[in-house]
């Protein structure tokens, strides 16, 4: 029987910026990754995310960002290997507290926006990203685009990776997700998102914007939670996994 994880970024509100879909979207899913300040979330924020998680037995996972909350964590910063390190030692450490406090226990780092994205092809940055979570917690898995650079940096590091799929975002040639800034990098029919989703996890492929299909390993699903039918969509997918007798659960968890 087939299995797999469905992760969404989650803890996204700042101040009085709010997401509303975060309290409806736990409970569809069996992995968070939690915002830690940087690109979005405050402490409360992070708190309260922390302990729905926990209530919904989600396992939880700090989502290290680039720090540019007005940009969202999306645009790109020329920064050091050293630097991505660091930043995402302060940010696991800030969200670890908070799930300490709360009796919990990390499970994995999710980086966020242009800082995966960088990550994914920037071998050095990938490495730095590795060792920021080997050194912390080495016992956690690290979350990254499949086939990508962050994938064979956890494998050199000694660390359990696990390669992440989207549901929303189209692919190029290479295997690798199309940049944000192209037109076409969202998939904007449900169909063809649930099309997607279905045929990574059931036959290892994505169809590409090239036209060709090629190998992609499907381990976790990531969903967005700060979309307009964010909760209908986590919904559907959830829904049609299970209809086709897909097991549903964290990597490493018992579901």
């Amino acid at each position: 029987m087939k299995h797999v994880d469905m992760n969404c970024d989650l803890g996204e509100s700042y101040g009085i910026y709010q997401m509303e879909s975060d309290e409806g979207i736990l409970p569809l899913i069996t992995s968070a990754n939690i915002a830690c300040g940087f690109h979005a979330g405050d402490p409360g924020t992070m708190r309260r995310t922390v302990e729905l998680a926990m209530e919904h037995h989600v396992a939880i996972g700090a989502h290290p960002g680039l720090p540019d909350l007005q940009g969202f964590g999306r645009r790109r910063m020329e920064i050091t290997p050293r630097e991505a390190y660091d930043m995402v030692v302060y940010q696991m450490g800030a969200l670890d507290a908070f799930v300490r406090a709360q009796g919990g226990k990390m499970h994995h780092v999710k980086p966020h926006g242009a800082l995966y994205n960088m990550a994914a092809v920037d071998a050095s940055l990938a490495e730095a990203i590795a060792e920021a979570i080997y050194q912390v917690q080495p016992e956690l898995y690290l979350y990254g685009l499949a086939g990508s650079a962050m994938i064979d940096a956890a494998d050199r590091m000694g660390l359990r990776s696990v390669s992440e799929v989207f549901a929303d975002r189209t692919y190029g040639a290479d295997g690798m997700l199309t940049p944000r800034s192209q037109v076409g990098a969202l998939i904007q029919h449900t169909e063809q998102s649930l099309a997607q989703v279905l045929r990574m996890v059931k036959e290892g492929l994505v169809d590409t914007t090239a036209g060709t299909s090629v190998p992609i390993k499907a381990e976790t699903i990531c969903i967005h939670g700060d979309g307009e039918h964010a909760l209908t969509f986590a919904r559907q997918i959830r829904a049609m996994l299970e209809t086709e007798g897909i097991t549903l659960s964290a990597i490493g968890t018992n579901g």
